[in-house]
């Protein structure tokens, strides 16, 4: 089968599985709304007391930025994954890569289908609420919406291939709790989706700006808003993908290396 082939039909097979679970996706979206009404809430007291305005957020626009992270974070799925590293644990990574398939990019084209399907489900329900509860400042043109589906396909991949890179330690280590609550908590600290990173100190913006987390949500967030246009928006657009060629090419380094360690058990 074609490799563009195979890709599309296990983004499919993403697609089905994760649509499988309605009321999983139901309780997903009552839940993001919940918390996107508690952090508007938090983001508008927040620039209130700083005086109106914060780093280039009014209590619109806060709220707006509030409201988007909600919406993607399903999609981007910024949270922790540990399917790939227990068939690690199990041995029975052994039979995927008895399959005639690139492995990373079945399992890449999976979770595309995943995000595929709860860009709606998990999005919407926080957008319209926000609409309804706080108002959105959007943009009135196309250009900053396709920009930010582009940007927010990119931040997809970048987050699938960190967690593929954490995933891939199982080779190695005995236990991978530690090595992913550090992940978490560093994807939660410097990704934008708690605070924007624009409000950090300038020495904490570096951090993040030196780690590939702002690709995940703080730019996608960004040019949806129309806050980032012209040539600052495709410098953006470029460092996602140079995230993404970087942790791609560590992902295949680390997934070949790590099969001459492996040992099957049988059981």
């Amino acid at each position: 089968m074609h490799p563009l082939r195979t890709f599309a039909v296990f983004t499919a097979l993403g697609f089905r599985r994760f649509s499988a679970y309605r009321l999983a996706t139901a309780a997903g979206a009552f839940t993001n709304t919940v918390f996107g009404l508690i952090k508007a809430s938090i983001t508008v007291g927040v620039i209130g007391a700083a005086g109106g305005e914060l780093a280039g957020y009014d209590a619109l626009t806060g709220a707006t930025y509030a409201w988007l992270t909600q919406a993607i974070i399903a999609p981007v799925q910024i949270f922790a994954w540990d399917e790939l590293a227990q068939r690690i644990r199990t041995g029975d990574i052994a039979v995927d890569l008895a399959r005639p398939v690139d492995l990373q990019m079945t399992y890449l084209a999976g979770d595309l289908g995943r995000a595929a399907f709860q860009v709606l489900p998990r999005g919407l329900p926080p957008l319209v609420a926000g609409a309804l509860v706080t108002g959105l400042a959007l943009p009135h043109t196309a250009l900053p919406y396709l920009l930010g589906a582009l940007a927010l396909l990119l931040g997809v991949v970048v987050s699938f291939l960190c967690r593929w890179l954490v995933n891939i330690a199982a080779f190695w280590l005995v236990e991978l709790r530690g090595l992913m609550t550090l992940y978490v908590v560093s994807v939660g600290a410097f990704s934008g989706v708690l605070i924007p990173v624009h409000w950090f100190p300038s020495w904490l913006a570096s951090v993040a700006a030196a780690s590939p987390f702002p690709s995940m949500v703080q730019t996608p967030v960004d040019l949806l808003m129309g806050r980032v246009e012209g040539a600052p928006a495709l410098r953006l657009l470029a460092v996602q993908v140079l995230w993404v060629l970087m942790i791609g090419v560590a992902g295949r380094v680390a997934l070949r290396r790590g099969v001459r360690t492996v040992v099957v058990q049988g059981g």
